[in-house]
C-alpha cells in the first residue's frame, strides 16, 4: 500500500495494448487483478443483455489470453470489481448484484462475492446478496488486498458517495463500523461527463471518467475527454485530478476501468476500449 498517491500526471505507459480476446463483442466495463496469481478479470454486458443486468466475466493471463468466462445473470452494469485473496488460498470475486433496470440500463442495487467458475452461469438467486447501505442504490465494490478494504460506490437521494469498511468485517457481515463515507467529487471538470470506474488503494482513492471519440465534441485529434483523480478517504478532499492522453492513438478510445497494480511497485491501470462497434477491443495502461 502506497502512503503517498500515484502522481496522476506521470506518462502512462502501454501494458496490454488493442487486445481482441474478450469474450464478447462489447466494450469491457471494469476490470480487477488477482496479483498472487497473476489473472486478469475483465467485465463485459452480455451484447444485447444491458437492460437485463447481464454480464460477461473474463479471466485472462498477465499476457492478455483469454483463460476462460461466466456469465452473470441480472447482476447489473459492471461499473467497478474487485478480487479477495484469502490466506489460504482462495480466490473471490466481488461484483454488483440484484439489476435493477433505470436510465442507460440496469444497475446492481447490492454487491456479492463468488468463485470464478469457466463456463458457469450465475443468477442472483446462486450467490449472497449483501445490501450494507440502506435505501441506497447502484451499489458498486471495489477491493484493496493490500489494506485489507472494500470500498463500495453508492448512491442515496441519487447523489453518489463512498463508504469504506475493513474487509474482514465486511465478509463477516458487520457493517456497523465503517471507515469512512464521503461524497464522490472532482472525478472530472465537467459533471456531465460520464464516471467510468474506480480504484481504492490505503487511504486513497482513484477515479476515471471521460467518454469515447466523437467527430463533434470530443474529436481524436483533441486526444480526448479523459481525467483520472485520486481523493483521500480520510477527509474526502480532491488531491489530484488530471487529464490524461493515455491511449490516444486508439480508435473509439472510450475510458473503462480502473485498478491498482501493487507487484512490482504500485501502479494505477486504465482501461480503454477500442475498435468498431460489434467488434470491440481493450487496451490497458499503467501509471507508476
Amino acid at each position: 500500500m502506497a502512503d503517498a498517491p500515484i502522481d496522476l500526471t506521470a506518462p502512462a505507459v502501454r501494458w496490454l495494448w488493442n487486445k481482441g480476446t474478450l469474450h464478447e463483442p462489447t466494450v469491457l466495463q471494469s476490470f480487477a487483478l488477482d496479483e498472487v496469481h497473476q489473472r486478469l478479470y475483465v467485465l463485459q454486458l452480455r451484447q444485447g443483455g444491458a437492460d437485463a443486468g447481464n454480464l460477461c466475466l473474463n479471466q485472462l493471463d498477465y499476457t492478455g489470453k483469454l483463460l476462460g468466462h461466466m456469465h452473470l445473470q441480472g447482476f447489473g452494469h459492471g461499473v467497478s470489481m474487485g478480487v479477495q485473496n484469502t490466506p489460504d488460498g482462495d480466490v473471490w470475486i466481488w461484483t454488483e448484484a440484484a439489476a435493477k433496470a433505470g436510465s442507460g440500463g440496469a444497475y446492481g442495487q447490492a454487491v456479492t462475492r463468488f468463485h470464478f467458475a469457466n463456463g458457469a452461469v450465475r443468477t442472483a438467486a446462486d450467490v449472497a446478496i449483501r445490501k450494507p447501505i440502506a435505501n441506497s442504490t447502484n451499489n458498486q465494490p471495489a477491493v484493496c488486498m493490500a489494506s485489507n478494504r472494500i470500498a463500495i460506490r453508492y448512491r442515496l437521494a441519487n447523489k453518489p458517495r463512498y463508504r469504506i469498511w475493513d474487509l474482514d468485517a465486511f465478509v463477516a457481515r458487520d457493517y456497523s463500523e465503517h471507515l469512512a463515507d464521503i461524497a464522490q467529487t472532482g472525478a472530472h471538470p465537467d459533471p456531465a461527463i460520464p464516471f467510468q470506474g474506480y480504484a481504492l488503494d490505503g487511504d486513497h482513492l482513484y477515479q476515471l471518467a471521460g467518454t469515447a471519440y466523437d467527430s463533434t465534441t470530443n474529436p481524436p485529434a483533441k486526444h480526448g475527454n479523459t481525467y483520472v483523480s485520486c481523493l483521500d478517504i480520510r477527509t474526502g478532499e480532491l488531491l489530484q485530478q488530471s487529464r490524461t492522453e493515455a491511449g490516444y492513438t486508439l480508435t473509439y478510445r472510450e475510458p473503462e476501468g480502473l485498478a491498482v497494480r501493487t507487484k512490482p511497485g504500485t501502479r494505477l491501470c486504465l482501461g480503454f476500449a477500442s475498435g468498431e462497434a460489434g467488434a470491440r477491443r481493450f487496451s490497458l495502461c499503467h501509471k507508476p
